[in-house]
C-alpha cells in the first residue's frame, strides 16, 4: 500500500513538472536570445557616447559577422563595416536597422517553413520577436500605436502556432492561414517603417545604399535628365551673348 502511494505521488509530480514544461514552452517567459540583436543593442550603447567608440562597436559586430555572412551573405558585414570604418554614426545604425528587419523577415519565413513543427516554429519566433524587440524602443518613440499593433501581431503569430498539448490536454489546432495574415502585417508595416526597399536578404545592398544614391543622382552625369539645368543655363547664357552682340551692332 505505501510503495503504490509513493508511486501515485511520483506519477503526479512527474505529470505536473511536464505540463509545466511544455506550458512555459508555449510563451515567451524566457525567449531565446537574438545574438544579432544582442549585438545590435551593444553597439547602440557604444555608438550613442560623445564621442561615438566606433571600435567598441566593430567588435560586437564582429562577434556575429560570420553568422551574418551564413546566412545574409557577404554584403551587409562589409557595408556596415565600411560604415564603422568611415566613422559614420547614423548610417551605422540606419543599416543596422535594416539588417534586424531582414533577420525577422528570415525567423518568420522559416517558422512557415517549419509551421507543423511545433518546437522548432515556436523556437524561431521566439528569435523573431527577440529581434523585434531591439526595435521596439526606436518605434514606439515614432509610433507607439504601430508597436502595440506590431506586438500584438506576434501575440497572435504564437497563438496560430496552436499547441500540442500534453496527453491531450490543451491541445489547440494550428492554423497557417492566420500565422500568414500576422506576418504579412509584421513585415510590411516594418518595411513601411524603416523604409526598406525589399524585404530579400539578396537585396541589402540596394536598401542600405538606396539613400545615399538619391543622394547622388543629381550629380550623376550619365543621366541624360542632369544635363537639362545645365543645358538651358548655357542656351540663355548664349541668347543673353547673342542678343548683347546684335545692340552692339546696331548702336554702331
Amino acid at each position: 500500500m505505501k510503495k503504490q502511494v509513493i508511486l501515485t505521488f511520483a506519477f503526479i509530480f512527474l505529470f505536473t513538472n511536464l505540463f509545466s514544461i511544455k506550458a512555459n514552452a508555449y510563451s515567451y517567459g524566457d525567449p531565446n536570445k537574438e545574438e544579432l540583436a544582442e549585438s545590435y543593442k551593444e553597439m547602440v550603447i557604444e555608438l550613442d557616447k560623445n564621442p561615438p567608440d566606433f571600435n567598441t562597436a566593430r567588435k560586437h559586430y564582429e562577434t556575429v559577422k560570420k553568422e551574418v555572412d551564413m546566412h545574409m551573405g557577404p554584403d551587409p558585414s562589409k557595408i556596415i563595416l565600411q560604415n564603422i570604418e568611415d566613422k559614420d554614426k547614423e548610417q551605422t545604425i540606419k543599416n543596422m536597422d535594416v539588417l534586424l528587419v531582414l533577420n525577422i523577415a528570415r525567423r518568420l519565413e522559416n517558422v512557415e517553413k517549419n509551421f507543423k513543427e511545433f518546437d522548432t516554429s515556436k523556437r524561431l519566433l521566439a528569435k523573431g520577436f527577440a529581434t523585434y524587440e531591439a526595435l521596439s524602443p526606436k518605434i514606439e518613440a515614432k509610433n507607439a500605436d504601430r508597436d502595440k499593433k506590431l506586438k500584438a501581431e506576434f501575440d497572435k503569430a504564437l497563438d496560430s502556432l496552436g499547441n500540442p498539448g500534453l496527453f491531450g490536454v490543451g491541445q489547440k489546432k494550428a492554423d497557417l492561414d492566420a500565422f500568414k495574415a500576422s506576418k504579412e502585417t509584421i513585415l510590411s508595416n516594418l518595411q513601411s517603417e524603416f523604409k526598406i526597399k525589399s524585404l530579400e536578404v539578396g537585396h541589402f545592398s540596394e536598401s542600405a545604399t538606396e539613400k545615399e544614391q538619391k543622394n547622388k543622382d543629381w550629380t550623376d552625369l550619365s543621366n541624360i535628365r542632369n544635363w537639362l539645368p545645365i543645358i538651358i543655363i548655357v542656351v540663355v547664357i548664349a541668347a543673353v551673348i547673342i542678343v548683347a552682340r546684335r545692340n552692339r551692332k546696331s548702336n554702331k
